[in-house]
């Protein structure tokens, strides 16, 4: 079975449980670009509860400007507030020092084009989790998927119609907030660790 995904910037956890406990992936690259959804932003947990972090994107003139052709606004340092973010969060949890150096591309790198990042990341993050890993992209745009082979998790990309509730792990300020569902993979990565996959494929992704 083959799922369809948008890239995004350190995915939810519900794209990588879908990842998780399917065969094969293919990345939509071919969608025009919607602003407030997780393409060019995600969520973690900070101290004072849950976070945004966004890439800030260049803006166009064109009504319609495909995904893969945004360009990320280098004129804000965003990848020091984000990295200095994911410090004040997570540098007391149990596997951010073990992960750090894997993820440093991504905060010093310049890329030109979100998608690029996005991809970059989604590789970084599949190599933490030893996730081997190959994807295929599209070639055309399609609204609906008539393929009963392909599961179309597109919407996931899009945080208010992603419903996905998940079994609570210890995160690290769970006594004062409580835990906070379906956050970036990067969550479940540094609290998790090597048991992070094992919590992947055991979860239930509603459709």
């Amino acid at each position: 079975m083959n799922i369809l995904l948008h890239p995004s910037y350190f995915p939810s956890i519900s794209h990588f449980v879908a990842i998780a406990q399917y065969d094969n992936l293919t990345f939509e690259i071919e969608d025009n670009f919607q602003k407030q959804t997780n393409r060019n932003r995600t969520y973690i947990y900070s101290p004072n509860g849950i976070q945004l972090l966004n890439i800030p994107i260049k803006h166009s003139n064109l009504s319609h400007q495909k995904t893969k052709d945004i360009k990320i606004e280098q004129e804000f340092d965003w990848q020091k507030q984000h990295f200095k973010s994911l410090e004040a969060a997570y540098r007391s949890s149990p596997f951010f020092e073990y992960f750090e150096d894997d993820l440093m591309p991504v905060f010093q790198k310049k890329h030109t084009y979100l998608m690029d990042l996005n991809l970059e990341a989604f590789d970084i993050v599949c190599k933490c989790l030893r996730m081997k890993l190959e994807f295929d992209t599209t070639t055309e745009y399609f609204h609906e998927i008539e393929d009963p082979q392909v599961i179309d998790f597109r919407y996931l990309v899009n945080g208010k119609k992603d419903h996905s509730v998940f079994e609570s792990y210890t995160q690290v300020f769970d006594d004062k907030h409580g835990f906070l569902n379906n956050l970036s993979v990067l969550d479940l990565l540094f609290n998790e660790g090597k048991f992070a996959m094992d919590y992947l494929k055991n979860q239930v992704l509603i459709r």
